[in-house]
């Protein structure tokens, strides 16, 4: 009888051991916490203001902020890694990445390279002439012009298109300033460029440029991760986004940077 009792307190001991030890699991934070010393290398292109770009020795903007937050949400870390964008995907495909975000649009080419979280911006492309320039309203109007577009973005993808349809000249530049420069020089007669990028640009330089006619389509950015590869982290990534978008914090950021 007392070897029954004493195997019958073993065992009530070893039940409220394991409970005490199950107890807090899951209760730290959104994120695991397995991960919170976990740093994720993140390609970025800080050329590319609002959304990245370099400010006393120091990255800002909204895909700063916002993946700075969705790190914090989600508890780990995060290392920047600064690249022209047409070397982010290529990057991330030779290992040297695990995330991008750079104000990179959601397309169908892209997806078959790297998964994308949910949308957190629409942008649209936009024409932009020099200021006072009125022969050009539409993509129609560029027959016969130099256009100005960024390698590796819609925009270049879109004159590429265009180009032999249309029947203009396309210049690509590694940059959006050395772009921007070009038109307001008079060297290119129009860019193509994703509107709030080129609207924060004008209202924040002495560039003289301006925007023309409709928005050329209905692009939305994305954060990616290299296809299938990176399940939880992309899912960590939706998580995040989702309780920015709950708490306001996302609204918060956009409107620092665009008054929206």
């Amino acid at each position: 009888m007392k070897k029954f009792k004493l195997v019958s307190l073993l065992f009530v001991i070893v039940l409220v051991l394991a409970a005490c030890g199950t107890k807090d699991v899951g209760n730290a934070g959104e994120g695991d916490t397995q991960d919170k010393d976990k740093v994720y290398r993140v390609g970025i292109d800080t050329t590319y203001p609002p959304f990245e770009y370099e400010e006393n020795g120091d990255y800002t903007g909204i895909d700063i902020d916002l993946i700075n937050a969705i790190a914090e949400d989600q508890n780990f870390k995060i290392d920047f890694k600064p690249m022209d964008f047409g070397g982010i995907i290529p990057a991330m495909q030779a290992g040297q990445l695990d995330v991008a975000i750079a104000g990179m649009s959601i397309t169908d080419d892209r997806k078959k390279v790297v998964d994308f979280t949910d949308p957190y911006f629409k942008a649209g492309l936009t024409l932009v002439v020099k200021q006072g320039e009125t022969g050009i309203k539409s993509i129609e109007d560029l027959a016969g012009k130099k256009v100005a577009a960024k390698k590796g973005t819609t925009g270049a993808k879109f004159a590429t298109e265009k180009a032999e349809e249309i029947g203009f000249e396309l210049v690509q530049f590694n940059d959006s300033p050395a772009m921007f420069q070009d038109v307001a020089n008079g060297n290119s007669d129009v860019l193509i460029e994703d509107y709030p990028v080129i609207a924060y640009a004008i209202t924040q330089s002495t560039l003289d440029l301006e925007i023309v006619g409709d928005r050329l389509n209905g692009d939305e950015y994305g954060i990616a991760v290299l296809k299938g590869k990176n399940d939880e982290l992309l899912k960590k990534m939706n998580k995040g986004l989702a309780n920015l978008k709950a708490s306001g914090k996302y609204d918060e950021i956009i409107n620092k940077y665009l008054n929206e």
